[in-house]
């Protein structure tokens, strides 16, 4: 395993050190989790966007939908002046609920494409690719956020994602990957303005690379130093090493996860 690949055994890592009184969640591909260690790449990938979405949503009723684990929701009512969290899954929002707790904060149990309550914001972070009809999703997130409103809808790079010349990953929990066009196109036919970003890696993980196209991966493996390595130093990677930016159209094309903030 080295550090952008998921555990092959993602059922045997469930989170650590959870709350008296709070399932812990089992990673299983569908979702990241914080407090899993081997998980912790994926995990500030996902949580440098909500940090970045936080600040701009600051006084704003906010719906998270696919919430998921919940501490995406907890982070953005932080600042926003109410939140609720959206996730189908029986066991992720019982988590959620019994974890997160905050005057400003609830959680519901519902599809996403099925909620319907008036927001001025609504996030909607790496689960596009989980859905048939993504279009309708979308649409239905522009109706409730109205003509003044703001929709975040992120998703991975299939080119970053998937192994080199493949299609697709192999995760069995997404239904279609995009391609930065595919992903502009999608947001474009149902939004009106559309931003968009790409999270690249910054830091560490920038030295990290640098290190990569030097022939680390082989030393490593020569060494027998893999495991070893990648157990300190996986733990240890911040939100401070990504960075959300806007850039030239053939650097975005190569970031790990777009994000696109729609407005109707």
């Amino acid at each position: 395993m080295t550090l952008y690949s998921r555990a092959v055994s993602l059922h045997a890592h469930e989170q650590l050190n959870q709350p008296e009184g709070v399932p812990a969640l089992a990673l299983t591909g569908e979702r990241t989790l914080p407090d899993v260690p081997a998980e912790n790449y994926w995990f500030r990938r996902h949580l440098v966007v909500y940090e970045w979405i936080a600040k701009r949503t600051g006084g704003l009723r906010v719906i998270d939908m696919a919430c998921g684990e919940g501490y995406g929701a907890d982070l953005l009512a932080g600042e926003a002046a109410q939140v609720v969290g959206v996730d189908a899954s029986p066991d992720a929002h019982e988590h959620a609920r019994l974890r997160y707790r905050r005057a400003n904060l609830r959680f519901e149990r519902a599809l996403v494409e099925a909620f319907a309550e008036p927001a001025d914001a609504v996030v909607f972070l790496q689960t596009v690719e989980h859905l048939a009809d993504p279009r309708a999703a979308l649409a239905q997130f522009a109706s409730l956020v109205g003509e003044r409103g703001v929709v975040y809808v992120s998703t991975p790079n299939v080119l970053t994602l998937a192994p080199p010349g493949a299609d697709r990953s192999d995760n069995p929990w997404h239904v279609r990957e995009y391609r930065l066009a595919e992903f502009e196109q999608l947001c474009r036919a149902c939004f009106t303005n559309v931003e968009l970003l790409g999270v690249v890696h910054a830091r560490r993980l920038r030295l990290h690379d640098g290190a990569l196209r030097m022939g680390w991966d082989a030393v490593h493996a020569r060494l027998g130093l893999t495991e070893r390595f990648y157990d300190r130093f996986t733990p240890t990677i911040a939100t401070s090493d990504f960075q959300i930016r806007a850039a030239t159209r053939g650097r975005l094309e190569r970031a790990l996860d777009f994000l696109a903030v729609c407005r109707p």
